[in-house]
């Protein structure tokens, strides 16, 4: 995807979560455990802040959230420092007013600064890239999973932009998967083969873990092959659908393992 097309999917999807939030901030998120949209709208909202942060500044070391980040809704560090997110209990009762509106300006802070950015200039990240490209991609990829899991959590979840998806699968392979394994200290692998087929599109994908994961050619045997659309097999990557809606042929078993090899995040 180039930068236009990347931006276009960041400022659709934010917008859509920032719509399923509206539905109702209470709403347990069932593809995040213990989370409820408001917990999802914060943390994102947190982390668009951070990134526009690292990429503004052409930052070189590590730059998390910071707390003045929420200073300009009344209570929103109270309540977040009391959350889910923070290891506590978020409270349903005491959501602070004007939460989704900032994620929308956070939302739309990111956006700019990434417009305007060379996506080769120098910025720290947590993977190989070190560029504001690294954030170009991957904010539009994680604001794609967020906003499916506010939808699922008021029953209207759609499909991931296929552009999107398919660039979100290849991603998985390169960046994510390198560093959940590293973050999680998973084991080797086995040699065990995973072929992705793409049904609604020639995106084909094998994967072979021998001691870390490797991209091959699609024509390598596989001992297992999943079938399903771009936002299907991406979704099921980031661990949010489960094999039923796909197709599986062969050693279904190995679906499972593949999950011990890059544990979920």
């Amino acid at each position: 995807m180039d930068r236009n097309g990347y931006l276009a999917c960041l400022r659709a999807d934010s917008a859509a979560l920032a719509a399923a939030a509206r539905l109702g901030l209470t709403a347990r998120v069932p593809s995040c455990p213990g989370w409820s949209v408001a917990d999802l709208v914060v943390h994102l909202g947190g982390v668009h802040r951070a990134q526009a942060a690292i990429v503004a500044k052409r930052l070189q070391e590590p730059s998390g959230i910071k707390r003045e980040m929420f200073d300009s809704v009344p209570g929103l560090l109270d309540w977040l420092e009391s959350s889910v997110l923070m290891g506590g209990t978020s409270d349903p009762d005491a959501i602070p007013a004007g939460v989704v509106d900032w994620f929308e300006e956070g939302a739309a802070l990111l956006e700019e600064v990434l417009a305007a950015a060379d996506p080769s200039a120098p910025a720290w990240g947590w993977a190989k890239n070190q560029t504001a490209g690294h954030y170009l991609r991957m904010m539009p990829i994680e604001t794609a999973v967020h906003r499916w899991d506010a939808q699922l959590a008021h029953g209207v979840a759609r499909p991931v932009d296929r552009a999107l998806a398919e660039d979100g699968i290849a991603h998985t392979f390169e960046v994510m998967a390198p560093a959940r394994r590293s973050f999680r200290e998973a084991p080797a692998g086995q040699g065990e083969r995973y072929r992705f087929v793409q049904s609604d599109g020639p995106g084909v994908w094998l994967v072979r873990f021998d001691g870390e994961p490797a991209l091959s050619t699609d024509a390598d045997p596989a001992d297992v092959t999943v079938t399903g659309t771009a936002s299907n097999l991406f979704l099921f990557l980031w661990h949010r659908i489960g094999p039923d809606e796909l197709s599986v042929e062969g050693d279904a078993n190995l679906l499972q393992r593949y999950f011990e090899l890059v544990p979920p995040v």
